[in-house]
């Protein structure tokens, strides 16, 4: 019985590995990207609703109260998730400088 030599054809899949790791952070960083630009469009279009809202009532055209509060409302939870969202990425960001390399 013959014994077949150990073949080094295993180890060049190693940076195959390191090259989809890169390639799924780079459309990870993508999407996060997108995620923040729909949130920041979002939170514009409720602000200029409420504003247009506001704007409306002032000049006294025939516009419900309950939807102007409603509009301001909606508009001042849109603003504060916003600011959340970015106290925690800089403390994300302060934590990552922090880290020794």
């Amino acid at each position: 019985m013959s014994i077949s030599p150990i073949s080094p054809r295993t180890i060049p899949a190693i940076p195959d590995l390191g090259s989809a790791q890169k390639t799924s952070s780079s459309s990870s960083t993508s999407q996060v990207t997108q995620s923040f630009e729909k949130m920041l469009s979002t939170l514009n279009a409720s602000q200029q609703n409420s504003d247009s809202l506001v704007q409306q009532m002032s000049q006294g055209q025939n516009v419900d109260l309950h939807a102007v509060m409603i509009g301001m409302e909606e508009n001042n939870v849109n603003f504060n998730v916003a600011l959340g969202i970015r106290d925690k990425l800089v403390e994300a960001y302060r934590e990552t400088m922090r880290m020794q390399v």
